[in-house]
């Protein structure tokens, strides 16, 4: 995969470059993730553990378990388990993009099968399911950027189609304990993605198809 470059929006624009994990450093990721919160807490390992495992698991656990599944600075490994951005040279944003089958905590939750006929085991299909963006980087297109880049990513390594499961809120609603960590579907649709289930009213299935 080439890097992804593009340009930020709104009053701080920049220049918006997006490279697989395994390109970046980890020290690049980590200041992505913060030193508290719950990007920190989680490092992105929710959706890769089975409920019944995830209170047992210690936080220096997790950051070993992501560290191998990135493969930060090994530019040359064979895979990597998502995309981070760089705005003007700064780290700013984390995308988790892998085969849905990765994600063994996804196999037990309603939103990605209600109504659907879906082999929860086909690994041709890949799931986006995590964005971070760096604490001050907000609202400067960090997310729009990592979804269109996670599209490319997924089709390159040979993904069927790629799916994300992104929360809906009505105008002027807040989200809660950073719930938007899925994404919005705004970010969804200009990546091209479209609708194929809404599970629940507050969360759908958005899909793009290659």
């Amino acid at each position: 995969m080439t890097r992804a470059t593009t340009e930020g929006t709104g009053p701080q624009a920049g220049h918006l470059v997006v490279v697989p994990a395994n390109e970046a450093s980890w020290e690049d990721l980590q200041a992505v993730f913060g030193t508290s919160g719950e990007p920190h807490r989680c490092q992105c390992q929710w959706f890769q553990t089975p409920a019944s495992e995830w209170k047992s698991e210690s936080l220096e656990d997790r950051a070993e378990r992501l560290r191998t599944q990135t493969r930060c600075g090994e530019p040359g490994a064979a895979s990597t388990s998502g995309l981070v951005a760089y705005l003007d040279g700064t780290p700013v944003g984390w995308c988790a993009v892998e085969p849905r089958p990765v994600y063994r905590h996804l196999r037990t939750m309603r939103v990605p099968w209600a109504g659907r006929d879906e082999d929860p085991e086909d690994d041709g299909v890949w799931s986006v399911v995590c964005f971070v963006t760096r604490t001050g980087y907000r609202r400067r297109g960090v997310s729009a950027a990592l979804a269109v880049a996670a599209v490319d990513f997924a089709r390159s390594r040979g993904a069927r189609a790629l799916e994300g499961y992104p929360l809906h809120l009505p105008p002027g609603t807040p989200s809660t304990w950073g719930e938007l960590y899925v994404g919005a579907p705004s970010v969804f649709l200009d990546a091209g993605f479209h609708e194929v289930s809404r599970p629940t009213a507050r969360r759908s299935v958005m899909r793009i198809d290659f």
